[in-house]
């Protein structure tokens, strides 16, 4: 394999990204949502990983519904969902033995969660506060890590759609009772520079390029960082994949694009960008599509400072 050639070691020193392979015995009882009940652990799929401003307006106040925005202090601070709070994306995907946008350890995550309230048993909705969906996706890949995909969501269209509606809007600042959390750590959402190494080329397995085409096909360079795209990756650009209100398309548009974009059916779906946010949605929409999805955490920034590792590059390919 390619990484048996290349030993493959992170920026820094920073050692490969392995979530725990065991799970911590848990059991989880959701009261409004049996169905998903049973065992902590698993992923969503299209009946969870998605809900409307009606259905939240119509469960905004169950007990186990907490509701996190995501965005800025300050448009959190301007108007945000009733009860909603507010989620630290910088605090979510912070930076870690120099790479940006990182998962940090499972016992921070812990903290953070329970802080702002959520429990083994709580129903997490998610929602963009302006236009970051890069950020909410982030969040979604973050509780999926934890093993609590299966009872989180994004809102569809986020405050964006709330406020068209005429729904209610509070620029409060709710209390929060700290949340008992209990983690099922997942080991098949995030993989390392190793693992993405040793699968170039794979049958079964598709890498796919989160970001903008400029970036992909090297007409334009990430600052710092070479130019082109990980050998053998596909583009489907995040922002593709959300219609002009901001909402997700449907689930055939998507399926299109992905087919029309060379991703197959069955196939494992390895997404990455810059630093690992626009790869967090194509991570969403692959599980929310139902493909066997992984996020590579360090993303390009990662890979490129691999000098040792090969990148494509159509727009040289094409001066020759």
């Amino acid at each position: 394999m390619f990484s048996s050639v290349f030993p493959v070691r992170s920026k820094g020193h920073r050692k490969p990204i392995a979530m725990a392979a065991m799970a911590f015995a848990a059991s989880l009882f959701l009261a409004q949502f049996p169905a998903l009940a049973a065992t902590c652990g698993g992923h969503g799929d299209p009946s969870t990983m998605v809900v409307s401003t009606a259905w939240l307006a119509d469960h905004l106040k169950d007990p186990n519904v907490v509701v996190l925005a995501l965005g800025t202090k300050e448009e959190y601070a301007a108007a945000h969902i009733p009860g909603s709070r507010m989620a630290n994306p910088g605090e979510i995907a912070p930076t870690i033995d120099g790479l940006r946008s990182q998962l940090p350890p499972m016992a921070d995550l812990v903290t953070m969660f329970s802080k702002l309230g959520v429990s083994s048993d709580s129903r997490v909705i998610l929602y963009m506060s302006k236009d970051a969906v890069t950020s909410t996706a982030r969040a979604y890949m973050t509780l999926d890590a934890m093993g609590l995909g299966r009872q989180t969501s994004i809102l569809d269209g986020g405050l964006k759609t709330w406020q068209a509606e005429s729904r209610p809007v509070s620029t409060e600042t709710p209390e929060i009772a700290a949340g008992k959390l209990t983690l099922c750590p997942q080991s098949d959402v995030v993989v390392d520079v190793a693992y993405v190494s040793a699968n170039l080329h794979q049958p079964g397995t598709q890498i796919v390029d989160a970001r903008l085409p400029s970036f992909y096909t090297g007409a334009e360079t990430p600052k710092g960082q070479r130019t082109g795209h990980v050998p053998g990756a596909v583009n489907v650009p995040f922002s593709s994949l959300l219609d002009d209100q901001g909402k997700f398309k449907s689930i055939d548009t998507l399926k299109a694009q992905f087919a029309a974009a060379g991703v197959k059916s069955g196939e494992r779906v390895v997404s990455y960008c810059h630093i690992g946010q626009q790869g967090s949605v194509v991570y969403f929409i692959a599980r929310y599509l139902g493909y066997d999805a992984r996020l590579y955490d360090g993303s390009y920034e990662d890979w490129s400072a691999h000098t040792e590792l090969p990148v494509e590059n159509p727009a040289a390919s094409a001066g020759k």
